[in-house]
């Protein structure tokens, strides 16, 4: 039997597909920042419904069988740099590349809007996600950076060729 693709398609915070995902990733941070996940949730769809659209941003979902087991998006944050947020890839699903080929899917979309940099951050309590970053071709910035809570961010970079 062959193995199944990962395809990806446009997403939002509001569709569907983004659901399961958002709530997974609310059970987590809130287990690893000592949080309700209803608290964190509430947090992660607080943008606005702009914010991940193009022309600034955009969302990605990675599909196995019509099924969502990683996604992320992005949004301007100055004239030549987009923002990284909501990478997430399902718990029962991990550790096969998938975080990765979303990166890559998302770079090329950052690059294909005139960005020529990409800055991100995650927390101090995620490690794996320090992991991915690095070995995605991320640069750690200087920090800690300012915290409010008892998340202490950390912050990435990677300029675009």
């Amino acid at each position: 039997m062959a193995k199944t693709q990962l395809r990806f398609v446009p997403s939002s915070l509001d569709d569907a597909l983004a659901q399961p995902l958002l709530a997974e990733l609310a059970l987590e941070y809130a287990n690893r920042y000592d949080s309700a996940p209803t608290t964190v949730l509430a947090w992660l769809k607080d943008n606005p419904t702009d914010e991940f659209a193009p022309p600034d941003g955009g969302m990605l979902m990675g599909l196995l069988d019509g099924q969502p087991v990683t996604g992320g998006g992005f949004r301007r944050f100055d004239a030549q740099t987009a923002e990284l947020k909501r990478i997430w890839t399902d718990s029962a699903h991990r550790r096969r590349g998938y975080a990765a080929a979303l990166l890559t899917q998302l770079e090329a979309e950052i690059a294909a809007r005139g960005y020529r940099k990409i800055y991100l951050m995650t927390g101090n309590r995620q490690p794996e996600a320090e992991e991915l970053y690095l070995a995605t071709g991320y640069t750690r910035l200087p920090g800690p950076l300012p915290s409010e809570g008892p998340v202490f961010p950390i912050a990435f970079e990677k300029w675009l060729t």
